[in-house]
C-alpha cells in the first residue's frame, strides 16, 4: 500500500477522519469509495462535499474509486456541494441508494477532513453495517480494483435534483 494509514485510527466512530495531510490523504477517498461500492453492493450512489479547498480533491477521488471498483460500475450521482439533508433528500429521490458526504473542517492550523457514508435507507454505516469491513480491507491493502474499462461506473453531476429545497 502506498502511502499506509492508521486504519484503526481514521476508520472508527461511525466515519473516516483525520488530520490533513498527517493522518490523511486523498488517496484514501479513493480507497474507502471502492471498498463501500463492493460492501454495500451499490450499483448506484449519491455523494456530496462542503465547499472547502482540501475536500474537493477528496470528493474528486472518492468518485473516482466508486465508478472503479471491481465489477460493480457503479454510477456516481454527485450532487457538488449540499448539506446532510440535501444529500438525504437526494439518496431517497435517486431511489434509495447509499450516499458519501465529504466535509473538512479547519481547526487550528490543520484541517480535518470527515468522510461520513450512508447506507440506501439513509442510516450512517456503522461497524457492524459495513465500517468495519471497509476498514479491514484497507487495512489489509485489499481494495477492489477494476476488473476491465467496461466494468467501470460513470459519474453524474445532479445538482439540478436539489433546485427548490
Amino acid at each position: 500500500m502506498l502511502q499506509p494509514i492508521d486504519t484503526d485510527r481514521v476508520i472508527r466512530d461511525g466515519r473516516v477522519s483525520g488530520a490533513y495531510p498527517e493522518e490523511i490523504h486523498e488517496g484514501v477517498a479513493w480507497w474507502v469509495a471502492a471498498c463501500f461500492v463492493v460492501v454495500s453492493r451499490a450499483g448506484q450512489m449519491a455523494v456530496a462535499h462542503d465547499d472547502h479547498l482540501v475536500t474537493n480533491g477528496f470528493h474528486r477521488r472518492f468518485c473516482l474509486g466508486a465508478i472503479n471498483a471491481e465489477h460493480w460500475g457503479c454510477q456516481v450521482w454527485t450532487l457538488g456541494v449540499a448539506n446532510e439533508t440535501q444529500l438525504l433528500y437526494a439518496m431517497r429521490e435517486l431511489g434509495c441508494v447509499p450516499g458519501a458526504l465529504l466535509a473538512t473542517a479547519d481547526s487550528g492550523t490543520r484541517p480535518t477532513v470527515t468522510i461520513r457514508l450512508y447506507n440506501a435507507h439513509g442510516r450512517p454505516v456503522a461497524e457492524d453495517t459495513g465500517l468495519a469491513r471497509v476498514r479491514e480491507m484497507i487495512a489489509r491493502d485489499r481494495v477492489p480494483l477494476p476488473v476491465n474499462e467496461q466494468a467501470k461506473g460513470r459519474i453524474t453531476s445532479c445538482r439540478d435534483l436539489l433546485e427548490g429545497l
